[in-house]
């Protein structure tokens, strides 16, 4: 357990040491969990509204594991590597955008 914890700090200090856009979304995270916190009526809607959040982070990383794979394979250009990038930006992006979906979805619901 100890091992896996040091693994995953290296990871996460690695994704915000060299990804803008991990560390763009963790400064969003830390500006509206605490929103959603005090917006939420329940714990379920206070759940949904600071998981969403945290969803990003998680999809986020692992698209930046996949682009660091990919560019561990070679250089060179190959389309695979190329959907197999893009892929991983689509899954960020609908992450992404679950969130205001979800956030309206509670808010307004």
């Amino acid at each position: 357990m100890l091992n896996a914890a040091r693994w995953s700090i290296k990871g996460f200090r690695s994704t915000f040491k060299n990804e803008e856009a991990f560390r763009q979304e963790l400064l969003l995270l830390v500006v509206l969990a605490p929103l959603g916190y005090w917006l939420g009526n329940t714990g379920v809607e206070r759940a949904l509204l600071i998981s969403s959040l945290f969803l990003v982070l998680i999809v986020e990383l692992l698209n930046t594991a996949v682009e660091t794979v990919v560019d561990r394979i070679g250089p060179e250009q190959h389309k695979l590597s190329g959907r197999a990038k893009d892929q991983g930006s689509a899954a960020v992006f609908v992450a992404v955008a679950l969130v205001p979906v979800t956030w309206i979805l509670v808010l307004l619901g």
